[in-house]
């Protein structure tokens, strides 16, 4: 068995160096961290197929690229953080596979993707779990990724949503109105990921995030990840019900196709189609 190979470029600080080396225990291996990113993965088994040639916007610990390539699909990782890109590389490097995938890391700020172009052109892209609610320009983005994908391919974009249910009723619950509602600013709050680590936080909507990415990309499909299972701060309560976070992972499947209801999701997944214009 060969191991994929990996590629890397060069390191420069970012704010979420300081969440890598806990990234995978907060979330990824969580009772919530594994529902949510399963309703994720469905879409993307069924956008993503062997042999094509995905762009990953924001890759994280590589958790994504290396279900992926398990697939035989071949993944561009991109990631800001050098320590992210350095526990991608482990995860990936931790799979022994006889597939024909493999995953390519690279640091490389989402805006700066066009970095990537001799790379394309790519048969998809896709981001998940918030990534691109950290990009202040989201238009430029478009524009860039557009040109990288060929005409028909798809775009599956996983952003926190505008208006997450759970969150208002917990933080409310806390008496914590403030953060209950953080998500409804219009221009967006500063996270602190860390004492000197920040970063601004943008929360736009679906009829938006459509305005923003035509005439490039036309928005074809939205599915919440997560309306009735909870944020990732919400893992203490799924551990001490579990029959009930049960009940609530069988809902969320239903309730995130819902019109009217998806919205109010801790994350939304929107499937957009590269046009050719």
């Amino acid at each position: 068995m060969n191991q994929m190979p990996v590629e890397q470029t060069e390191f420069f600080p970012a704010p979420f160096d300081v969440a890598a080396d806990r990234y995978d225990e907060t979330f990824t291996v969580s009772k919530i961290g594994q529902a949510q990113r399963a309703s994720v993965w469905k879409e993307l088994e069924k956008a993503f197929h062997s042999q094509d040639r995905v762009l990953e916007l924001g890759c994280g610990t590589g958790v994504d690229a290396r279900f992926l390539a398990r697939q035989g699909t071949t993944v561009f990782a991109c990631d800001s953080s050098s320590q992210m890109i350095r526990a991608a590389r482990r995860n990936i490097q931790e799979l022994k596979s006889t597939l024909m995938g493999s995953v390519h890391l690279h640091q490389l700020r989402i805006e700066e993707i066009s970095a990537l172009k001799n790379e394309g052109p790519f048969d998809g892209a896709f981001s998940n779990f918030g990534a691109l609610n950290c990009v202040e320009d989201l238009r430029s983005l478009a524009i860039d990724l557009a040109k990288l994908l060929r005409p028909g391919a798809s775009a599956l974009l996983c952003l926190m949503g505008p208006c997450c249910a759970w969150e208002i009723v917990w933080y409310l619950a806390e008496g914590r109105p403030r953060k209950a509602l953080r998500r409804l600013c219009r221009g967006g709050v500063t996270a602190r990921l860390a004492d000197q680590a920040t970063v601004r936080v943008h929360y736009p909507g679906v009829r938006s995030l459509a305005r923003i990415f035509f005439p490039e990309f036309r928005l074809k499909s939205v599915k919440g990840v997560g309306v009735s299972v909870p944020p990732s701060y919400g893992e203490p309560w799924a551990v001490r019900f579990p029959r009930l976070f049960e009940f609530c992972l069988r809902a969320d499947s239903a309730l995130g196709r819902c019109p009217g209801v998806r919205i109010f999701a801790d994350h939304i997944l929107l499937r957009f189609e590269r046009q050719d214009v």
